[in-house]
Formats: C-alpha cells, sequence, structure tokens
C-alpha cells in the first residue's frame, strides 16, 4: 500500500511530536501519558493539527491542554529539528476524546444487555 506524501508527513509530525511532548516536556503540571492520536495535514503541507488524547479528571486535562498550548512554539522548534521535511507546518492542537466517547458508548452497551438479560429478552 502506497502512503502519499501528506500522509507520511502526517505520520512522522505524529510520531515525533508525541516524542517531543512526553519526553522532552519538563513540565510538572503534565502528569501521565500524552497521546497524539491522529494528525492532519493540509495539501499544501502548510499546516498540522495535532489530535492529543490524554487521561485525567477535566481540571488535569483543561491544564494539560494549556501547557501544551503553550509549548506550540518549542514543539514547532523541535519538530524542525528532527523531521527531514523543507518547511515546518504551522501547528495547532485538538483535544481527541473519541476513546473517551467508545468507552461510554461501551458501557452503554453493556449496561444495555445486562437490563435485556434480567429482563429475560
Amino acid at each position: 500500500m502506497e502512503f502519499s506524501r501528506n500522509e507520511r508527513v502526517a505520520e512522522e509530525i505524529k510520531r515525533v511530536a508525541s516524542e517531543i511532548i512526553n519526553n522532552d516536556l519538563k513540565d510538572p503540571r503534565i502528569e501521565g501519558l500524552v497521546t497524539v492520536t491522529k494528525v492532519d495535514v493540509t495539501k499544501d503541507l502548510r499546516h498540522a493539527t495535532i489530535f492529543i488524547n490524554f487521561y485525567g479528571d477535566k481540571a488535569k486535562k483543561e491544564t494539560t491542554y494549556k501547557v501544551i498550548q503553550n509549548a506550540k512554539g518549542f514543539i514547532r522548534y523541535e519538530l524542525a529539528n528532527r523531521l527531514r521535511i523543507k518547511f515546518i507546518p504551522e501547528i495547532s492542537f485538538k483535544l481527541d476524546d473519541s476513546i473517551e466517547y467508545g468507552i461510554r458508548i461501551n458501557k452503554l452497551l453493556e449496561e444495555l444487555k445486562l437490563n435485556q438479560e434480567e429482563e429475560g429478552y
């Protein structure tokens, strides 16, 4: 299976951004593992949206998200040092809550199944 240039660049940004966030950001407010779930790159490679996910309560999530947002310049600088591409895209971050959404749906389905078994369906 052949990947397009955009897909290859997106995967490299995903891998390297994950390394930078988890290994090089030395902010004590980041607790636990931050997962880079996906990277979308525009066709002209000028902008990349990095989707991140992490566990914790709402306050921890907001704090961690703000820390990562504030480190955007550092992360982009590190991407420029580590990637072998001519132009480093502008980056932005978005929270990816699809994992929590999936877990919630799974729990609801389990509850529904238990209720049906109790009622004899």
